[in-house]
């Protein structure tokens, strides 16, 4: 069995691919943003802190011992700076440990003098430290360390992660914008596969592009709708207009015709040629039905009930009686018949000459799966695909019967009419299955 290929869809391809973009773009910006914030940052948390100490060290160089106390309790009061003698004995951690306290401590250097001290914690006290001189007497100066604090990485991540959402939003609008003519028209394609050729398009889209596409397809639209009437305007009146001279001579052989035997034989072929027309006007039988409950058992009984002659078809049903499915009884009823049909012709056993029809059921979610399975010699399998084909023939095998080629073309017809479908299979004990796939009624 082929390996099924994971796919997306065009909606979620465009919002991942536009995501990435985005999100790589804010990336790069976040990254280019925090190398050039760096060392402005870096030098104006420096220059804070030298002036401040630069203030403090004019201060205390000018004001007397009985001032110097005031001076101090002023600047904790109102700027949180802490000033103290610097002793020999004192313990500090030094203050430069990554790339942006470096620069702090460089810039400090610069400007207060190759003597200056700058450390994290001293005496087991944590802060901004920071060692001066003045004349002989040393201080310590404690800063408030929220002044040279960078952007921590929580800041940056809320920022980003606004961004990103952002990005996802606008992505997701973007997708929906540019995907919603592409699935209008696709939805609109499907509707032509099923045989409703009144789709229309909006032609006075802004795009360009997206305006051409949907003219030609409304035009292609009404062609098809025009070729489809025609046709079946064309197939309804041929057949009706052979009705005519058929009788005549149906009624010409049963009178001048003496031999029995060749009586016999025009009149088969008159039936058959009579049935011939019969598919085409199922065939060319508008497209509208009303879907309504149906149960399917009763409508499997009246059709086996058409095939009473046991010497050439037996038919076997198992369903049971409750199971109902949206339908329309006569459309239902005509599917089964050419099934049937179709089994009688083409499904005998090369043995007996019986043609054996099995009828079964599954249920698959919401769905109803009717097989109808013969036991004759099978179709090649590169021509399954071929024969809901108007007039496809299959091989030999199961072609010796003369029809019109219909039948299984009007099964398919008929299940996409009802919102159905039709798979055809060779059954793996011998033999064609046909599923027919309806909705199950509520």
């Amino acid at each position: 069995m082929a390996r099924k290929r994971f796919a997306l869809s065009l909606f979620w391809r465009t919002f991942i691919l536009l995501g990435l973009l985005l999100t790589a773009g804010i990336v790069a910006w976040v990254q280019t943003f925090r190398a050039l914030e760096f060392e402005p940052r870096s030098v104006q948390a420096a220059q804070q802190v030298a002036s401040l100490v630069n203030l403090s060290r004019a201060a205390l160089r000018y004001a007397d011992s009985i001032n110097r106390v005031t001076l101090v309790k002023t600047l904790f009061d109102q700027e949180a700076i802490v000033l103290k003698p610097r002793e020999p004995t004192d313990r500090y951690e030094p203050f430069e440990v990554n790339r942006f306290t470096r620069t702090i401590g460089q810039e400090l250097r610069s400007r207060l003098g190759p003597s200056t001290v700058v450390a994290s914690a001293v005496n087991g006290k944590a802060g901004l430290w920071v060692g001066f001189q003045i004349e002989r007497d040393n201080y310590w100066l404690q800063a408030d360390a929220n002044r040279i604090v960078p952007l921590t990485g929580k800041t940056w991540f809320v920022w980003v992660g606004i961004a990103l959402l952002a990005t996802l939003l606008g992505s997701a609008v973007i997708a929906r914008l540019i995907n919603q003519p592409l699935k209008e028209l696709s939805f609109a394609a499907s509707r032509i596969r099923e045989g409703e050729y009144d789709s229309v398009l909006d032609e006075s889209m802004i795009t360009r592009e997206i305006r051409e596409v949907n003219q030609g397809f409304n035009r292609m639209a009404r062609e098809l709708a025009k070729v489809e009437e025609d046709r079946a305007v064309m197939l309804a009146g041929i057949s009706h207009d052979l009705r005519t001279p058929l009788a005549r001579l149906r009624l010409e052989a049963e009178m001048s015709v003496v031999d029995e035997e060749a009586k016999r034989n025009i009149a088969a072929d008159i039936d058959q040629l009579d049935a011939i027309i019969d598919k085409f006007m199922d065939y060319a039988r508008p497209g509208e039905v009303e879907l309504v409950p149906v149960h399917v058992s009763s409508v499997v009984d009246k059709a086996i009930s058409q095939f009473r002659d046991t010497k050439r078809i037996r038919i076997t049903a198992k369903l049971p009686i409750d199971t109902r499915v949206m339908a329309d009884e006569t459309e239902l009823s005509r599917v089964l018949m050419n099934l049937f049909e179709n089994a009688r012709r083409y499904g005998r056993n090369t043995y007996t000459g019986v043609t054996n029809v099995d009828v079964s059921y599954t249920r698959s979610g919401s769905w109803v799966i009717l097989s109808v399975r013969d036991h004759g010699p099978g179709v090649a399998p590169e021509k399954l695909a071929a024969l809901t084909t108007p007039f496809f023939r299959g091989d030999a095998a199961r072609t010796a019967a003369t029809g019109a080629g219909l039948g299984l073309a009007i099964v398919d017809k008929a299940l996409q009419r009802m919102g159905g479908a039709l798979e055809l299979a060779n059954a793996p004990g011998g033999g064609l299955v046909a599923h027919i796939k309806l909705r199950r009624a509520p």
